[in-house]
């Protein structure tokens, strides 16, 4: 029979090496969890950049040893992600076979109800809690990029084709594409979020960069000189002109796609497609051996993917007005897309995904 647990809620910053050390090496032994999202490095980054009121770590000690941790943001009756809506990941890091009614996370936040948005669909215990999930589309190169590449033409896939002869028509018609890894330009860094912050005002979006944190993290990240955690740039140039760059963040194999953009005016030659074709070709000098694209039904992930992940949204709520409040907010949700009226149907998801934003951009 499985002993007894505590919890025990600290700030990111007041573990100890030993207790960051300990998240490190459970994080290490499933390899679903090897996403920068669930590592210490980003509980404390996040911490750095909104400040101590919000950012937690719920520690479940049991027979005198750290076994599961569950970073969260705390504002008022309500956690959420830590780092959200920046964070693409969520779990509960934790020993194999951990027994935890997470109602009792839930509890020890000292909130009424924890929200979701992109928990690993497959992990206890927070999966009897989901509402809907996606597919977070993962590009698997454990066998080099000839193999991948091979792989996906005999799936039938022409986009690996199409980079290659993109690529030949920008170095007749422009440039020679000059490939950059682990950058440190600030150019470039700020041009791509002048990029991104155009493209959101483009599209209609929510500029995730208006709130100063976000921006704080990413600089924060970029800046850091840390082995085992942070965000690297890759950039691509068609001669001297800066055509595409990407920030992503790193775990042990994974290179995560985070922040991307290309300039619109190189739009036809698919600068960004191409960027992406260069990481996977430099990963084969490298120990990443996985691309994660993070989820969205668009044709490039769909395409370049071979692999995927599944993560789930949804709630694990204690008896409140903020639990049936949310649990109300579903029952909605789910009877309208149940409905045959089109795009009409997905109004009701949007509308939760855009509050939970607005929510995690005000960082406390």
């Amino acid at each position: 029979m499985q002993s007894a647990y505590e919890i025990e809620v600290l700030r990111p910053a007041e573990l100890t090496p030993q207790r960051m050390a300990r998240w490190s090496a459970l994080q290490q032994g499933a390899p679903e969890l090897d996403t920068p999202y669930l590592s210490p490095g980003w509980a404390r980054a996040v911490e750095k950049v909104q400040g101590p009121r919000s950012p937690r770590v719920a520690v479940v000690r049991q027979d005198g040893r750290d076994v599961a941790f569950l970073p969260a943001a705390v504002v008022g009756q309500t956690a959420m992600p830590l780092g959200a809506p920046m964070c693409d990941y969520q779990a509960l890091v934790a020993e194999p076979g951990l027994e935890i009614d997470p109602r009792e996370l839930v509890n020890a936040l000292g909130v009424a109800r924890f929200d979701f948005s992109h928990m690993l669909a497959d992990r206890a215990p927070f999966a009897a809690y989901a509402r809907g999930q996606v597919t977070s589309h993962v590009v698997d190169v454990c066998g080099g990029y000839g193999a991948y590449q091979a792989e996906r033409k005999a799936a039938g896939v022409g986009l690996i084709k199409d980079c290659d002869r993109k690529r030949r028509r920008v170095e007749r018609e422009v440039a020679e594409p000059v490939f950059t890894a682990f950058s440190r330009s600030e150019a470039a860094f700020d041009q791509l979020i002048a990029w991104k912050r155009a493209q959101f005002r483009a599209t209609g979006q929510t500029d995730i960069f208006a709130a100063g944190w976000t921006r704080a993290l990413l600089k924060q990240l970029f800046a850091s000189r840390d082995p085992d955690f942070g965000a690297v740039l890759f950039t691509l140039h068609f001669g001297d002109r800066l055509a595409a760059v990407q920030l992503n963040l790193r775990g042990r194999r994974t290179i995560h796609a985070w922040i991307i953009g290309h300039d619109p005016e190189l739009e036809r030659h698919s600068p960004g497609l191409l960027l992406f074709q260069d990481i996977l070709r430099w990963m084969d000098e490298t120990p990443f051996d996985r691309l994660d694209l993070g989820p969205g039904d668009v044709r490039f992930k769909r395409e370049l993917a071979n692999a995927g992940v599944s993560i789930a949204h949804g709630f694990v709520g204690l008896p409140s007005t903020a639990t049936l409040a949310r649990a109300a907010v579903y029952e909605v949700r789910r009877a309208v897309e149940s409905l045959p009226l089109g795009p009409v149907s997905e109004l009701p998801g949007k509308a939760m995904r855009r509050l939970d934003q607005w929510r995690g951009l005000r960082g406390s």
